[in-house]
């Protein structure tokens, strides 16, 4: 007679099991790993005639400067993009992903995918990993419905704003949209703000800098299509050195001079070989 072996089903819901396990670790000298400095400066605005994002081109390890042009603003489909900060490597593979599955839906459908969509799918894969996927976006775009412009961060958690910044400059930047954004801004003014903005944050973000990429996202009633502004302005200029490390003849006294000549001799060396050695040898 077979025996029919009951697997266990999960509890439906949230899981706090490893709350207790942390505590103990925690008590041991094990704390938990604390978050990840981003070093970005990355930004976005819904403006009259669509959304505008925005981001510096450092990229950092540490206190090193690993790539001063970096491009931090990720295609994700026609009409939408995405900015990101945190790791590089997560940024970039977490919007290939998406941007994949974007395109196999816009197949499937016929129809241009809503930005609703590219959030959902971005906000289930990260909680899906609890924030072990360094990925703080920042995603843009316009679909039938209008502009949209979400907040993602990394534990899968997302906003939707007019305006928003991320990164460890977000803060300056933020400063500069509290105190000059408003409604039905016209491109060159949303331009100006971004660039205000970012500009922000690489000059007070020791994270942050180089120069500034921007990424024009157009409805379709002002005509549509993307333009993508790399470099839109170098805010961190490098300055002309002012010394030199040179030093003019006769600067250091010489005290004395002596000079030992070299001499190289080539001796040429001509080896015989007669047949009567060649017949020995054989």
């Amino acid at each position: 007679m077979a025996t029919a072996v009951a697997c266990e089903i999960p509890t439906p819901g949230f899981s706090f099991e490893n709350c207790r396990r942390n505590a103990h670790l925690a008590g041991r000298g094990f704390p938990a790993p604390k978050a990840t400095k981003t070093g970005t400066t990355i930004v976005g605005i819904v403006y009259k005639d669509g959304v505008i994002l925005g981001a510096d081109t450092r990229a950092t390890e540490d206190t090193i400067v690993s790539d001063k042009n970096c491009s931090k603003i990720h295609y994700l489909a026609g009409n939408m993009y995405c900015c990101g900060a945190g790791t590089a490597a997560d940024t970039e593979m977490t919007t290939q992903m998406i941007s994949s599955q974007l395109e196999l839906h816009r197949l499937n459908t016929g129809r241009v995918v809503p930005v609703v969509v590219a959030n959902r799918l971005l906000k289930q894969m990260l909680f899906r990993y609890q924030g072990h996927i360094g990925a703080a976006l920042v995603l843009g775009g316009v679909d039938p419905s209008g502009p949209h412009l979400y907040c993602i961060y990394p534990h899968g958690s997302t906003d939707k704003l007019p305006y928003a910044t991320m990164g460890s400059g977000s803060l300056a930047a933020m400063a500069v949209f509290e105190s000059r954004w408003k409604p039905e801004l016209t491109e060159e003014e949303g331009k100006e703000i971004v660039r205000d903005a970012i500009a922000a944050g690489i000059f007070n973000d020791l994270g942050s800098g180089s120069n500034i990429d921007i990424c024009v996202i157009r409805s379709p009633s002002a005509g549509g299509g993307v333009s993508y502004l790399r470099p839109y302005d170098q805010a961190n200029v490098k300055g002309k050195r002012q010394g030199t490390y040179r030093f003019k003849t006769g600067t250091t006294a010489v005290l004395n001079t002596k000079i030992v000549p070299v001499i190289v001799e080539e001796i040429a060396i001509s080896i015989d070989v007669s047949e009567e050695a060649m017949d020995t040898s054989s």
